[in-house]
């Protein structure tokens, strides 16, 4: 240890000799339980599992970074891990670009090419299965470097496919890849960085995956006048999947995860390095999260459901709660079509009067305005809340749905490209903000001991949901025309979800995992409830033009 923390550690251990035990009274419930763990106690921890790491004779590893000041720490940690949205994202994007010549190329129909697109989310179906034994048994660190392995074979395949089976083949493993990671990522940085950062740093997780989807679209334009364009198009994402899988080793295990695995003392040394011990606030935080982790897992050793953790989300209304509210959320991110319209983008802009080659280009519109709508959710989440992000996100996209649909229906050309690309910046711009609410609350709603079942369910029906809207785009735009697909399949979804988030939606925001565990204990309807209230506060405030109330003193309250 270094001299600051000798001294940290010293000026705790006189504070604990001088002062005596608190009086104390068993709490009834974990709420009291959580409120009597200050000072004295968490102190003590503190003190006890200093001197089992000094006897223990600790060492630093080879790939043990460290850091002198641990917010220095935190940030490259997120970076490295949202690097796996990065990814994501690129290939998402980079199929777009490959549709152009893939096709033909290989002699694909229009049914086999649909399955080519949709191979990637189906393979995220299977990954999502893998988050469940690769994070238990492995670790949230390792599951990443796993995915990170799917990643590069799925790419070299893509790049060397021959014929149809192959391509798909390619697609499914890649698709593994994307699955695993997609539902790992966003835990690992939940379970480390602090609460009042917590949702600005899983934002910059969407904000990767956007910046991921315009890079494809550019590595397209590079290409896209090269003989045998796509093998080099999707063949690229090898480079940023060898580049993570690289810097991943350097990143230490959730602490949370060492401790719901019993394993306190490495729980302790991985938050010495990442949080520190300085502040009251992190050994505070250290000591909550031991008492819940201990709390879950006596209740498990206790429940009705013994061995089968699984069961809880049926039988336990506490964990019932979190998976239908992050698993509607997710509905509502992918069936208002987002992912149809960034896998078909090419396609679309030729639709609507675009060249091959612009198609190409115009499609950097798209993709830069999802990048773009991204930035303020890393920024302003924590400020605003995820209750009125998503509240005052969604008609915002919902509108440039309507412009979408309705540009369809204009005959003059040039009036028809100005329409449909106003309306996909507007749905761009305000899908990115609204996007990063998918991976926030699944990442944070569910219990320690469920969050790797929970990320299993939830990233399992992302990408199936993924898997659904994006193979049967071509076949529902035939069935619905394109305006009735855009505006009113999609936009009628967006509509519905509106009004299910006002009544049904919690706010989670500037409360550590444990607080939302409690939050989550409350009755739906005590819940519905204290949401019609606020709404009909703020509609009532809205009416009177009461703006700044609305929009920067409810906001300030909450945060204090």
């Amino acid at each position: 240890m270094d001299e600051k923390e000798i001294e940290t550690s010293e000026q705790a251990r006189s504070e604990i000799q001088a002062a005596p035990p608190p009086a104390y009274d068993a709490p009834k419930t974990k709420v009291e339980q959580l409120e009597n763990a200050r000072g004295w106690e968490s102190e003590n921890l503190i003190h006890d599992l200093e001197r089992k790491m000094e006897q223990s004779g600790y060492k630093r590893g080879i790939f043990d970074l460290e850091f002198k000041n641990p917010k220095h720490f935190t940030w490259i940690l997120v970076a490295f891990a949202s690097m796996g949205g990065l990814l994501s994202g690129l290939d998402q994007s980079l199929i777009s670009g490959a549709n152009l010549t893939l096709p033909d190329d290989l002699g694909l129909t229009d049914q086999q090419n649909s399955l080519v697109n949709a191979g990637m989310p189906l393979g995220a179906v299977a990954g999502a299965f893998l988050i469940s034994p690769c994070n238990e048994y492995f670790g949230r660190r390792w599951a990443i470097l796993i995915s990170c392995i799917l990643y590069t074979i799925g790419g070299a395949l893509e790049a060397g496919s021959m014929n149809y089976g192959m391509i798909v083949a390619a697609r499914v493993i890649l698709g593994a890849g994307v699955g695993l990671e997609g539902g790992t990522v966003p835990v690992y940085v939940a379970e480390t960085v602090e609460s009042r950062l917590r949702g600005n740093l899983v934002s910059l997780y969407q904000f990767n995956i956007a910046l991921g989807e315009v890079l494809g679209y550019a590595v397209a334009a590079m290409f896209i006048t090269v003989p045998g364009n796509w093998r080099y198009i999707l063949g690229s994402s090898l480079v940023f999947s060898t580049i993570m899988g690289i810097g991943i080793l350097f990143m230490p295990e959730s602490p949370r995860y060492l401790m719901h695995k019993g394993r306190p003392l490495e729980a302790f040394k991985v938050w010495r390095r990442i949080r520190g011990i300085a502040s009251h606030e992190a050994r505070e935080e250290f000591f909550i999260m031991k008492v819940s982790t201990e709390e879950e897992a006596a209740e498990v050793a206790t429940g009705r459901t013994g061995n089968y953790p699984w069961m809880d989300f049926f039988t336990k209304p506490r964990a019932r709660r979190a998976i239908i509210y992050a698993n509607i959320m997710i509905f509502l991110g992918q069936f208002t079509g987002i992912n149809a319209i960034m896998y078909y983008m090419s396609v679309l802009m030729s639709q609507v009067g675009f060249s091959t080659y612009d198609a190409t280009y115009m499609s950097l519109v798209g993709g830069g305005s999802l990048l773009i709508g991204t930035i303020p959710a890393i920024f302003l989440m924590e400020t605003c809340g995820r209750r009125f992000w998503a509240i005052a996100m969604l008609p915002g996209f919902f509108f440039g749905l309507i412009l979408v649909g309705v540009s369809y229906q204009i005959s003059s050309l040039s009036a028809s490209l100005g329409v449909y690309l106003t309306g996909l910046i507007l749905y761009e711009l305000f899908f990115g903000s609204y996007a990063a609410l998918t991976w926030v609350i699944p990442s944070e709603v569910y219990p320690t001991y469920l969050r790797s079942y929970g990320m299993t369910t939830s990233t399992g029906w992302l990408f199936l949901s993924s898997f659904i809207v994006t193979y049967n785009f071509t076949g529902m735009q035939k069935a619905f025309t394109r305006t009735g697909l855009s505006l009113g399949f999609y936009g009628g979804i967006a509509v519905l979800g509106w009004f299910y988030q006002i009544l049904f939606m919690p706010e989670t925001k500037d409360k550590t995992l444990e607080e939302i565990d409690q939050l989550f204990q409350k009755p739906t309807r005590q819940l519905v409830k204290e949401n019609v209230e606020s709404a009909l506060e703020v509609t009532r405030d809205l009416m009177h033009f009461r703006f700044h109330k609305v929009f920067i003193q409810n906001n300030r309250r909450e945060a204090e």
